[in-house]
């Protein structure tokens, strides 16, 4: 099994073509300069719904040219978030439109349609991440659900009929979020078995592993993957990412109230922080948003309310390990990379690894000492060392 390491382009803001272009000339070459192996970068693309467009429409030939002379390979596509993902508020507006939507197929063949024309000769196949379905809510109705369903299975005779035509295998990555209709692997098994059984369904449309969300979940990453194995679904995509972990039964009741003060500088406004919580008689229980645990924390005797652990959607640098009385989820990555590489099952993964740490502009400044470029070097690196690491 080969496998492509590449860092998700959602982190930079950017609405249209150029401004695209200028991202990945200010950071993406940066990046692909400073690493040790002098190799083309893996990027994956984030092209909101107005660069999309641009791009369908005027073909993605200058785009291609543009990626070549620096030496950048658009392997994967994140085609989660439709609209301006940098805004002052994002929160739920990343889950709109839904699947049940017919912006969201729109959008999504014009995606892939793209990238057949940007996928390196290196791939034989390309992926495109893209949300659960639709953030769960009691207005959800099975009329929104099947509709949803028979959108995905229109994408998938979609994207065989375009594989005849071009040669290129693209597949469509279900990622499953906490909150959302599909937010755990079970969700997605059985949304396949209900709606996607076909193997022409099965052969386009796939699941991408997010690592800090099945975290969140309190998922082990083995179970998860052999899991999907299991069902006969592939793995499109792996999204490597971390999250906070709060270890409250580790701390005395002093340091609860610094890592209270400490998780503050987290609970931001633009995105949305769904948090897991192992609580005292060990049930789970995920609460919607971190600033909600914080406001209800503040001047209560007991800050963590007796919960043993959380673990926050917060996506940190993988590199990092622990920061004050806070740690990370890094060793879910680890046990993800060791299950792909080392599993006695075998399991049906594309290879794309996708670094997505997005959150760099609203982590606290005391986490953003070096350059944007600099410090996604420094995940690639890592990343890099622990494949080696794990063979």
């Amino acid at each position: 099994m080969s496998y492509t390491v590449g860092y998700c382009t959602n982190v930079h803001a950017g609405m249209d073509l150029p401004a695209i272009r200028q991202n990945l000339l200010q950071y993406a070459v940066s990046v692909q300069s400073s690493l040790p192996i002098d190799t083309p970068l893996g990027v994956g693309l984030w092209l909101p719904a107005q660069a999309a467009t641009e791009c369908f429409e005027g073909g993605a030939k200058p785009l291609r040219q543009f990626l070549d002379e620096h030496r950048l390979e658009a392997f994967t596509i994140n085609g989660f978030p439709y609209d301006n993902f940098h805004q002052d508020v994002v929160k739920h507006r990343v889950y709109q439109p839904t699947w049940w939507e017919t912006s969201r197929l729109t959008y999504t063949k014009q995606l892939a349609v793209i990238l057949t024309e940007l996928l390196p000769q290196s791939q034989t196949v390309g992926s495109i991440s893209t949300l659960p379905i639709g953030w769960a809510s009691d207005k959800v109705t099975p009329e929104h659900l099947e509709t949803a369903a028979e959108n995905l299975r229109q994408l998938a005779e979609f994207l065989a009929a375009l594989e005849e035509q071009t040669g290129r295998r693209i597949v469509v990555a279900i990622e499953p979020e906490p909150g959302c209709i599909l937010h755990t692997s079970q969700d997605i098994v059985d949304w396949f078995d209900k709606h996607l059984d076909k193997p022409l369904h099965r052969r386009h449309i796939t699941v991408c592993h997010d690592v800090c969300h099945a975290a969140v979940m309190m998922e082990r990453q083995a179970d998860v993957l052999q899991r999907y194995t299991a069902a006969g679904i592939t793995i499109g995509k792996v999204q490597v990412s971390s999250a906070i972990v709060a270890e409250w039964d580790a701390m005395s009741l002093g340091r609860r109230q610094e890592a209270i003060e400490q998780l503050s500088k987290f609970a931001e406004d633009r995105y949305l922080h769904q948090t897991g919580r192992i609580t005292g008689d060990n049930q789970f229980e995920l609460t919607e948003d971190l600033p909600t645990l914080i406001s209800r924390a503040r001047g209560a005797s007991d800050p963590a309310r007796g919960d043993k652990r959380w673990v926050v959607h917060f996506h940190v640098p993988i590199f990092l390990e622990r920061f004050g009385h806070l740690t990370t989820s890094q060793e879910e990555v680890r046990d993800c990379l060791r299950t792909l590489l080392r599993s006695d099952t075998s399991i049906d993964f594309v290879g794309h690894l996708e670094v997505e740490t997005y959150a760099w502009s609203v982590l606290p400044d005391a986490m953003r000492k070096r350059s944007l470029a600099a410090d996604i070097s420094e995940e690639i690196r890592w990343l890099r060392r622990e494949l080696i690491d794990c063979l």
